[in-house]
């Protein structure tokens, strides 16, 4: 095993590089390609191309300038994915500015602090609900001047505004940010504690980017297409955006989770970007329909086929005559339908956000999706290693992209450092100091790397559970594990200063629904699932499986069922889908209480 491994550059770039810079080389390449696509009220979508975008930053970046933004100032964007999102973020670059994203999920006080931490001056809001909830911050953040909500024609304000500001401005400021500028404020969204401003500069982007197109030619290719439904306010899905105008792909957006389905039908992506619980999902849900159709035991056959046939493919010897045979006949049965509900032309998957599971990668590798799992976090833009479709090892989280180097700590830690490693946190001198030592970027992951350079996550150091018998126990393996189950929404593994390892675990009703019906089960509530029999000893097989990863120490013995979700809008999960630990073991710790009271001296859960 290895400790340490660097990567060199296969790119390098001028001091001069920044962001706006890879806009203006596709303008001048290729001005008539498709940059993005947009979705009308219709439902049909309309091409965009380079020099029709270019136009558009212009004279939007032109209304910053007459709103007073000047170079280096921070413009605030809080939205849903749409394609004004990413018009607005290239018009503030154009304009000098800093851009700094909000999720449009945010509370009032995480709104009021970001707004003063950065000191927006100019906010562009999605909606009167948003612009509402701005309007109770405001008296408390006088520096923030403008509020504009694109569902009043934000953008069409923007240009009217700017309509005297002339061209060579906007050239002029275009040129200005070097690498070492800020280009980002990106806040953490915070398992625990306030939010954090991480400082991305152009540097950042311009040379993680470019060199990860340099580097994964099979994805980012020049022919590809990516639909956006991920939160842009978080780094992952901003960084492609600016890796799809580097490489050359077309760009769509989706903002309504719920509609993304026919988008991606419409849309037809090569490529996804997407969390492990969107693959889970499309899984369970595939495995739903087929028992509605009564082909259960088909589509289990056609997941054992692909899960075998891609195993196979990391073998010397390959997939067998005969295995190849069963999976063109599931293809045709299976499969195909499979890729039609991702929109029938996506060939790669990113996925990245916690562990997959080698089961699902397998799977969908099988299946003709090649999901390309990789790691990084808000502090290195995103990517620090990925898994390249010629190069892949399914349960680890790839090789280090180009310019990095990784470290395992003497405790496991993994420590980067490289070009796409952040400058320090904005205005916190204290937490940026703490996040290095001896100039390497401390990530709090734990890991390994094998001899072949590939990284292997095993779980956050500051989730370490210590039993009461002192054994350590990672709990992001055994979580991951019971949440694949169709019927588990989330999975929070307990046991600190305990006897055993135990666990908090929600239901999906979406999973529950079809579920049911898998099981030839009458329609019930989440409520009355909780005391089912045959949902309870699905569950216990479900924690059973799950345990099979681990050892019996750090296995888990009792699992206490909640009639309640975690969800963003309850404040348990962050906007990226990472569950907030430490609130749900403070709002929770009487049913954590219950699975170490012995059954006879329980009290009845209390519903929530």
């Amino acid at each position: 095993m290895l400790n340490e491994t660097t990567v060199p550059l296969r790119l390098t770039l001028p001091p001069t590089a920044n962001i706006d810079a890879i806009l203006r080389e596709r303008l001048t390449s290729e001005p008539e390609a498709a940059l993005a696509e947009v979705q009308r009220a219709d439902g049909t979508w309309e091409s965009v191309t380079v020099a029709d975008f270019n136009k558009q930053v212009v004279a939007v970046a032109k209304g910053l300038v007459a709103m007073r933004v000047d170079p280096g100032d921070a413009v605030g964007i809080m939205s849903r994915t749409r394609y004004e999102w990413t018009l607005l973020d290239f018009a503030a670059w154009a304009a000098g500015a800093v851009p700094v994203p909000i999720y449009e999920t945010s509370s009032a006080d995480q709104v009021e602090w970001i707004l003063s931490n950065s000191d927006i001056s100019v906010l562009v809001v999605e909606t009167a609900a948003n612009a509402a909830l701005v309007a109770g911050v405001r008296d408390r953040t006088p520096m923030c001047r403008e509020v504009l909500t694109l569902d009043d024609d934000a953008v069409a304000a923007l240009v009217e505004a700017g309509k005297d500001v002339p061209d060579e401005e906007i050239e002029r400021r275009r040129r200005l940010a070097t690498t070492d500028d800020l280009a980002t404020i990106i806040y953490t969204s915070g398992t625990t504690g306030r939010p954090k401003g991480v400082e991305l500069t152009h540097g950042n982007f311009t040379m993680t980017a470019l060199n990860t197109v340099a580097d994964v030619r099979e994805v980012f290719n020049g022919q590809g297409r990516t639909l956006l439904f991920l939160p842009l306010a978080h780094v992952f899905a901003r960084f492609i955006e600016v890796i799809a105008v580097a490489g050359g792909s077309v760009l769509g957006h989706c903002a309504d989770i719920k509609a993304l389905v026919p988008s991606l039908r419409a849309f037809k992506p090569t490529y996804i970007l997407g969390v492990p619980r969107i693959f889970e999902k499309v899984y369970n849900a595939a495995e739903q329909s087929a028992a509605a159709d009564k082909a259960r035991s088909y589509f289990n056959w056609a997941a054992r086929v692909a899960i075998s046939y891609s195993r196979a493919l990391d073998t010397e010897a390959g997939p067998s005559l005969w295995l190849r045979f069963q999976r063109l006949f599931a293809d045709g049965l299976v499969y195909a339908k499979l890729r039609d509900t991702l929109g029938g032309r996506a060939k790669y998957a990113v996925s990245g956000g916690g562990p997959l599971g080698e089961r699902l990668g397998h799977f969908y590798r099988g299946i003709g999706l090649n999901i390309i799992e990789g790691y990084g976090l808000t502090e290195c833009t995103a990517p620090t290693s990925v898994n390249r479709p010629s190069n892949t090892k399914i349960g680890s989280v790839g090789t280090l992209l180009p310019g990095a180097s990784a470290r395992i700590a003497d405790d496991g830690e993994i420590l980067l450092r490289g070009p796409h490693v952040f400058r320090g946190y904005h205005k916190n001198p204290d937490a940026t100091a703490e996040a290095f030592v001896d100039g390497w970027f401390r990530t709090g992951d734990l890991g390994a790397l094998d001899d072949d350079g590939f990284i292997k996550i095993t779980g956050r150091k500051k989730e370490i559970i210590v039993t009461a018998g002192g054994k350590n126990v990672a709990p992001a393996v055994l979580e991951d594990r019971v949440r694949s189950h169709a019927l588990v929404s989330q999975c929070v593994v307990v046991g600190d200063n305990q006897p055993f390892i135990g666990a908090l675990v929600t239901l999906d009703p979406e999973g529950l629904a079809g579920w049911l019906v898998m099981h030839g089960k009458p329609q019930m509530t989440v409520e009355q699932a909780m005391s089912d029999a045959d949902v309870r000893a699905s569950l216990d097989a479900a924690v059973a499986r799950a345990n099979e990863a681990v050892s019996k120490a750090e296995s888990i013995r009792k699992y206490e069922l909640l009639s309640g979700d975690f969800t963003i809008e309850n404040g348990y999960l962050t906007p990226s889908m990472k569950v907030k630990r430490s609130e749900v073991l403070r709002d929770f710790a009487a049913d954590v209480d219950r699975i170490y009271v012995p059954a006879a001296d329980r009290q009845p859960a209390t519903a929530r």
